[in-house]
């Protein structure tokens, strides 16, 4: 008797223990559903309250102000006086410019001053020229391309 006992003792709380790891898993989801409904209702009313009081970094004075130097003179030196002048930095500069749609990025340049040529064009160059596709002709090196395309231009 006194091991039917044990027995029943041991299933009852073998099924206990699974019955309760059910309960507190469904008690943890429980819980995580209920904090991020707290934490999303909070974002909500803090982005309220932040877009309420946000501080705008330049005042339309000195947006005018950049806009005005920038198009009067539109280099590197602009931004460096711009900067110092209201204490950003020069790519905060740059950013406002953009944003207003005055700033145009300089083109660039290769270490003589030439505009940079892709391999692309200088492929499609030589195709439209002879009127033929060499799509392989991409693989060929950069230097060998442009004596290519000069040769042809001359």
């Amino acid at each position: 008797m006194k091991k039917r006992e044990q027995e029943i003792t041991q299933n009852y709380f073998a099924k206990q223990s699974i019955a309760s790891k059910f309960f507190w898993k469904v008690i943890d989801i429980l819980d995580d559903i209920e904090y991020n409904i707290f934490i999303n209702k909070n974002k909500q009313t803090l982005k309220g309250k932040n877009m309420a009081t946000t501080v705008k970094n330049y005042t339309d004075e000195m947006v005018a102000q950049m806009v005005e130097a920038y198009t009067a003179e539109p280099n590197r030196d602009t931004f460096d006086s711009l900067a110092q002048q209201f204490g950003k930095t020069t790519r905060s500069i740059i950013a406002k410019l953009s944003r207003e749609g005055v700033y145009q990025a300089q083109p660039r340049t290769t270490k003589s001053g030439e505009p940079v040529v892709s391999k692309a064009e200088l492929v499609s160059a030589i195709a439209s020229h002879f009127d033929i596709e060499v799509p392989t002709l991409v693989k060929a090196g950069k230097q060998d391309l442009q004596k290519l395309v000069d040769a042809i231009n001359s």
